[in-house]
């Protein structure tokens, strides 16, 4: 299949340090190319993939991220390149990007990477059959089960590029974005009650993640719980490899965290509390604990030493690496593609309606 991938504008493909979303598009890319496709990539930033690179900003602005006009520029941008290509479908991971898919002449596959209540999913359901959507869970499905959904794939690593390490040492990780919802707050606490020294690493440059981190997580630092800024691939991988585990207590309805199936892929268990997609990714007991509240988490960061670090790899390489999730996709885009012609409006048009049942089996 000629496949175009549109990424979000606000980090490079791969990206060097935060960016689960961009990390899950390279990932995509390269499982894709090895099974025969031809891919082009429209994103931000200079070519890391081995796709053929459209890029609509010669340097991606992570500085602006949560700004509306890069986004929209952004999709902007890619539209006009794509009317200019000829491709047999369009894999959307972007927010204003799928707004042009009644327009398209090849059908629209649209990821979603986050919510989908509230605006988010009348968004979504406003857009219809124009586009055939893919939760990355069935947690995430479950949230908003009547959107036009094509089916679920979880998101995957390559799991060759993550250094494998079987003997940890005795801190605790923490690794994301400075968001109370993420509960780095109870990571440290957790980790402090368990008798353990704690690294964070993390996205810090948005306004609300440095207030959070000013009042919740700064107060909280000190000779056992470290920030050691936010990680580029090669610390990230360090960190992940090292620590004796990673710490996961979230406060939303995460719908994956790329970040559990990364330290599993280095052999490292991941605590977490049992919200949104967690238990489809770890499994209880032996590659990480699930718990129900933030006090029963020391005792589970205690009892990962007992895990064995090749089970944690060994999960990673048969349900969440890139071969798999690129085998799901490809399913998806062929019922895409299967579906056309798309519904028409009165005025002739591909146009926002009505949704049809694309539902796929899932992985």
């Amino acid at each position: 299949m000629r496949i175009l991938i549109v990424a979000p504008p606000w980090y490079d493909v791969p990206p060097q340090g935060y960016g689960g979303i961009e990390s899950m598009v390279a990932g995509l890319v390269a499982g894709l190319t090895r099974r025969g496709h031809d891919v082009t990539l429209i994103g931000a930033g200079p070519a890391g993939t081995s796709a053929c690179f459209l890029s609509t900003y010669g340097r991606a602005p992570s500085e602006r991220i949560g700004e509306p006009l890069p986004e929209v520029l952004h999709a902007a941008r890619a539209y006009a390149m794509t009317s200019k290509l000829v491709v047999d479908v369009i894999h959307d991971h972007t927010l204003a990007g799928p707004l042009t898919a009644p327009a398209q002449a090849a059908p629209t596959v649209l990821t979603c990477h986050g919510e989908v209540v509230g605006e988010f999913g009348e968004y979504y359901r406003v857009l219809g059959a124009t586009v055939s959507m893919v939760a990355i869970s069935e947690a995430q499905r479950r949230i908003a089960p009547d959107l036009n959904w094509a089916g679920v794939v979880h998101n995957a690593v390559d799991v060759a590029v993550f250094p494998f390490r079987e003997r940890k040492e005795d801190w605790v990780l923490w690794l994301g974005r400075f968001n109370e919802d993420k509960g780095a707050h109870l990571a440290i606490d957790a980790a402090r009650a368990a008798g353990r020294r704690i690294l964070l690493a993390g996205k810090l440059t948005e306004k609300a993640e440095h207030d959070y981190f000013d009042e919740h997580v700064k107060p909280r630092l000190g000779p056992d719980a470290e920030y050691v800024g936010e990680a580029d691939t090669a610390r990230k991988h360090e960190l992940l490899g090292a620590a004796r585990c990673l710490i996961f207590p979230i406060l939303w309805e995460e719908p994956f965290g790329m970040v559990m199936i990364e330290a599993m892929a280095c052999g490292t268990p991941v605590v977490a509390l049992c919200r949104g997609a967690v238990p489809e990714v770890i499994v209880d007991g032996v590659t990480g604990f699930i718990r129900g509240a933030p006090a029963e988490l020391p005792a589970a960061i205690e009892a990962t030493g007992a895990l064995d670090p090749n089970a944690c790899r060994s999960r990673v390489e048969r349900f969440f690496g890139v071969e798999v999730m690129a085998r799901s996709y490809e399913a998806i885009y062929r019922r895409a593609i299967a579906g056309l012609p798309k519904r028409t409006g009165e005025n002739g048009r591909g146009g926002f309606g009505e949704s049809r049942d694309l539902a796929m089996p899932v992985n």
